[in-house]
């Protein structure tokens, strides 16, 4: 799913919509009735970690006379030529989930309880799913056929039209309606408000890095591509325990997270592509051969982990055997 640089980036892209009215709504979501957002104002948008909330209030007073007429333009071009194949009618018809998306959103659903239920003037909550993301002011557009052979553009979940003509379009995320969002700006690894020493307490555990530094609880917005370059840029094995580094070295894999992400996010806005070391990779920088394994805690997610082992060697134990990192 999206990390931290990533839906900060989404974020972004809605801000330029906030303090406009809703006007016109489509998407396939069967989580919310997204009729419910007609006429509402985007009131506020924030990004905690890899969630984005959007606040919606009562739009005060009818639509100004300029979007009524921007509106009454684009229903009338739409009446007078259908939509051409792919085109924005086509794309907001609410329509079946495609299976895959179905399936994973039923899986994520039994596991994430929303917040109390609240009406429509209250935060929509969007969480995203593995290839999730927002576009604004243009649709996804199908860049291969799927495996049945159609070229079919992706459907989004919301489409949100408001009143200066642009939309937003929302894909592959899961939304429910919550009062507030939930925030702790002292464990987001791209706020001012990150606290490194609660992080540094949280990496000395004895427990494997590779499953603290997933931990939303400390690091909120990293996620396994970050997870994968920072271990491999402080030369760390990612079964390491914490407890068996020096504190020196989790200052370094701590400046690495916040560096690597603060330079995901800075290309990301200049419209640049990641570049990984190690992540999904065969050899490492230096040439040597990467390894790759299923890495997660007891009863919780097991995700992809990719390491060098001559950058990042197994770091033995104080006593007579090797530490249960060596593989």
């Amino acid at each position: 799913m999206p990390e931290g640089p990533s839906v900060r980036k989404f974020q972004l892209l809605t801000s330029p919509f906030v303090g406009q009215v809703v006007v016109k709504v489509g998407g396939s979501s069967r989580k919310i009735n997204v009729n419910d957002l007609n006429a509402l104002r985007l009131q506020d948008s924030q990004v905690h970690g890899k969630n984005l909330y959007l606040a919606f209030v009562a739009a005060e007073g009818p639509l100004g006379p300029a979007a009524e007429g921007a509106m009454l333009q684009k229903e009338a071009a739409s009446r007078a030529s259908p939509p051409a194949q792919g085109g924005q009618e086509q794309v907001c018809a609410p329509q079946m989930h495609p299976w895959e998306e179905e399936l994973q959103e039923l899986q994520h659903s039994s596991s994430e309880v929303p917040d109390a239920a609240q009406g429509p003037g209250s935060w929509l909550h969007f969480h995203f799913g593995l290839f999730g993301s927002i576009r604004a002011n243009e649709f996804s557009r199908a860049n291969k056929a799927n495996k049945r052979g159609d070229w079919k553009d992706p459907i989004p979940r919301l489409v949100l039209h408001f009143e200066s003509g642009g939309f937003l379009a929302f894909y592959n995320c899961r939304m429910h309606w919550c009062s507030s969002p939930r925030a702790n700006p002292t464990s987001d690894i791209l706020s001012v408000e990150f606290h490194r020493g609660q992080a540094l307490d949280a990496l000395c555990a004895p427990d494997p890095v590779c499953y603290t530094l997933l931990d939303q609880r400390y690091f909120s917005g990293l996620g396994n591509i970050i997870k994968n370059e920072i271990l491999y840029l402080a030369k760390i094995h990612p079964l390491t325990h914490g407890s068996l580094l020096a504190r020196s070295d989790l200052e370094r894999l701590l400046d690495c997270a916040i560096q690597f992400s603060s330079a995901w996010l800075h290309s990301k806005l200049h419209g640049k592509g990641l570049h990984p070391q190690i992540y999904q990779k065969e050899e490492c920088p230096l040439g040597h051969a990467v390894m790759k394994g299923t890495f997660g805690p007891s009863g919780g997610f097991k995700r992809l982990t990719w390491w060098c082992p001559q950058c990042q060697p197994a770091v033995l134990s104080g006593d007579s055997g090797p530490s249960p990192v060596t593989m």
